[in-house]
């Protein structure tokens, strides 16, 4: 079974704030909730501090993990919330009765209750688009090409974004089927020990961000 999921790299996040505005506009986010947040962490003294300017932050895109044992998905008594055979969890509007146990269950508080049609919403990880063979909209607009999508069983090196520079065909549908480069094409080198995860409570989130020569505060 695959596990959809996305590999940030923090050190080319900008925090730019463009994934957040695309996830809101092709979604139909309502105002004053979010399906995808981006949080300053820092600034924070680096371990060899010596003066005041030496300190060091990053920013930190935060949104439904697509865990691989979902929290929400167990205490939810209409089996609105569920998994897919591609990884992702998804939320059945036509079984939720808006109870909100899967928010509060949820150990990132990335799910919120539309307060019109009392139902629960969260990141689909454009469900609509990846189903076609697309990409996300927070990985196609990525100002900084830190966001990469792709199948965990494949190996993070796998995982896609946009192609960039001037010599791309940037002839492309809505979709971004084509024109794409790898994380083992773009980011610079790193190790295992340089991937990070949200703080696991039994649930395994499957997004991935890689985080070099900094401090991670996750």
């Amino acid at each position: 079974m695959a596990q959809y999921a996305i590999v940030t790299d923090l050190n080319r996040c900008v925090g730019c704030l463009a994934c957040m505005v695309a996830c809101k506009a092709v979604n139909n986010v309502p105002i004053g909730n979010y399906w995808n947040k981006v949080l300053r962490i820092g600034p924070v003294r680096k371990d060899n501090y010596q003066a005041t300017n030496d300190v060091e932050m990053y920013y930190l895109p935060v949104q439904c993990q697509h865990c691989e044992n979902p929290a929400c998905v167990s205490v939810c008594p209409t089996e609105a919330s569920h998994k897919l055979a591609d990884g992702t969890v998804q939320v059945d509007k036509e079984k939720c009765i808006g109870c909100q146990f899967c928010a509060m269950a949820c150990p990132y508080g990335v799910r919120y209750l539309n307060e019109e049609e009392r139902v629960v919403e969260k990141c689909t990880l454009c469900d609509q688009i990846t189903q076609a063979g697309g990409l996300p909209q927070c990985v196609i607009q990525c100002g900084g090409r830190a966001r990469f999508f792709g199948d965990l069983d494949k190996g993070i090196g796998s995982f896609e974004a946009p192609a960039i520079g001037y010599d791309v065909d940037r002839s492309y549908d809505n979709l971004y089927t084509g024109n794409r480069i790898t994380v083992d094409e773009l980011a610079k080198d790193f190790s295992d020990a340089d991937v990070y995860h949200l703080p696991n409570a039994g649930n395994d989130p499957s997004f991935a961000y890689i985080l070099r020569d900094r401090k991670w505060q996750g």
